[in-house]
């Protein structure tokens, strides 16, 4: 959650649309015997347009991520891709977001990005190359300014109450910002596109399969039990990855296949990614287990059993195993003249009980509580002023229980102050790249990664091992610490 956000009214459904993935086109190889300087590609013309939305993708994936060994390692990538594209003059630029998510798109204008989730789940320059040529596809066959028209017409969703009756309780508790969807055909003449750009700037043309496969497996992890929309925020929510879609880049694969050899270099990117920083960055407040810690904002609070704890730019999102309990946790400004019950009254939630508001002090800090409800969902909301700010928890369940409402008053309840110690003590998760030693396995290494749950799974998804590859020794293999 970002410390910066500002959150006037609760919007529990909402969509905003990027313009997305970039196209690429067919690739030209070189065949002169003596090369001759290739001229530089047009530099990206931003538009105020596109300005709008490049500083939106910063605000909402954490910014840029500033890393010059990675930033080069791309940089050289994406000149050979386009070297190899039939739009040479198609001018790119690379932005990497700091942000865990698993995510690429680009707007009409050639802007790249990538997040550095994506990245460290990538294992060699053939899948990177994937993801970037793929999104230079969109971009040459103008599939994201189809879709930057498309998302102009996306309606967002504010209303707490819903009249349809299928909505879980995560639909009515997270905000995300996600992209439209491109459609099938569009994302298959992409996958097409972009592998055979990866090919013939000698990339091996495998690498879309591949690593479309590890982000399925990827966002099936992420779901886990808790019925978490596994795709908010990731690449998967716009591009959606199909069985068809990896069969259909492995089949475009076939078409390059040769004697030559096509470049991996799994060490060169290991290399580059050692150390680079995995999941949260505790700067915008991070996810352990169940608790939630914000350093640079000094506060902590821990969810109910059985829940996953999902952070965003927008609000903490809260999950309880089979989706019938949710919550949500976000901040707002309110008047200092304004109390906290008359704020909860005031409008921006629809069907407040107002008899039921009341005023509390919780662990010293003035706060307020109300019920609103919105057939078939219930809801217990609480607001808590630490100084200019008040932070909001909304608790969403399908049927009010002790439970429940015990849920809510103790997760309420646990919000404090951190201590110093704890503040200092806040590190963000890293890759780190290891050599696989005489007696290490699997489970050895797994357990070795600190701060994640499934770790077994995570490992091998980290890897792009399946569920029966073991490690050999003299490997390099991906783990995290802090």
């Amino acid at each position: 959650m970002s410390s910066g956000l500002r959150v006037a009214s609760v919007l529990l459904c909402l969509g905003f649309a990027l313009a997305g993935c970039s196209d690429m086109g067919k690739l030209q190889q070189a065949t002169a015997p003596t090369p001759t300087p290739r001229p530089k590609p047009a530099i990206v013309q931003a538009t105020p347009a596109s300005d709008r939305e490049h500083e939106r993708i910063l605000a909402t994936y954490g910014g840029a991520y500033d890393d010059p060994q990675l930033e080069a390692l791309i940089g050289k990538m994406v000149d050979r891709l386009v070297a190899a594209s039939d739009r040479p003059d198609q001018g790119y630029k690379v932005t990497i977001l700091n942000s865990g998510a698993v995510n690429a798109f680009a707007l009409p204008t050639g802007q790249l990005y990538v997040t550095r989730g994506l990245i460290a789940l990538a294992n060699d320059t053939s899948e990177l190359s994937s993801v970037l040529s793929h999104e230079m596809a969109h971009v040459l066959a103008r599939h994201a300014a189809i879709r930057e028209d498309q998302a102009r017409q996306v309606a967002v969703v504010a209303r707490v109450g819903s009249d349809d009756p299928d909505l879980t309780a995560l639909a009515l508790a997270k905000t995300k910002l996600t992209m439209a969807s491109f459609s099938r055909a569009q994302e298959f003449e992409a996958d097409g596109i972009g592998v055979g750009i990866s090919a013939k700037a000698h990339f091996d043309p495998y690498g879309a399969a591949r690593f479309l496969n590890s982000m399925e497996r990827n966002a099936e992890l992420k779901a886990g039990k808790a019925g978490l929309d596994p795709r908010a925020q990731d690449f998967l929510s716009s591009h959606p990855a199909t069985p068809e879609r990896v069969q259909n880049a492995a089949a475009a694969a076939k078409q390059y296949a040769s004697a030559e050899p096509k470049e991996h270099d799994r060490e060169t990117y290991l290399s580059a990614i050692d150390n680079i920083v995995y999941g949260e960055d505790p700067s915008e407040g991070f996810v352990r287990g169940r608790r939630f810690l914000h350093p640079k904002l000094g506060f902590t609070f821990q969810a109910p059993e059985n829940f996953t704890l999902d952070n965003t730019a927008q609000a903490v999102i809260g999950v309880r195993e089979g989706g019938a309990q949710a919550m949500r946790f976000d901040v707002v400004r309110v008047p200092a003249e304004q109390t906290l019950g008359d704020y909860l009254n005031s409008g921006w939630m629809e069907n407040v009980d107002k008899s039921s508001t009341e005023e509390l002090t919780i662990n010293g800090f003035p706060a307020a509580s109300t019920t609103a409800s919105g057939d078939p969902w219930q809801f217990k909301v609480y607001a808590l002023r630490v100084g200019s700010d008040v932070y909001r928890f909304i608790f969403a369940m399908r049927q009010k229980t002790t439970e429940s409402e015990r849920n809510a008053r103790e997760t309420v309840n646990s919000f404090r102050r951190l201590s110093l110690d704890e503040i200092q003590s806040a590190r963000p998760l890293r890759i780190k790249v290891i050599t696989v030693q005489p007696g290490d396995t699997v489970e050895s290494l797994a357990h070795r990664m600190a701060g994640l749950d499934h770790p077994v799974e995570r490992f091998r998804v980290l890897n792009g091992l399946d569920a029966h590859t073991q490690v050999k020794v003299r490997d390099r293999v991906k783990i995290v610490m802090e």
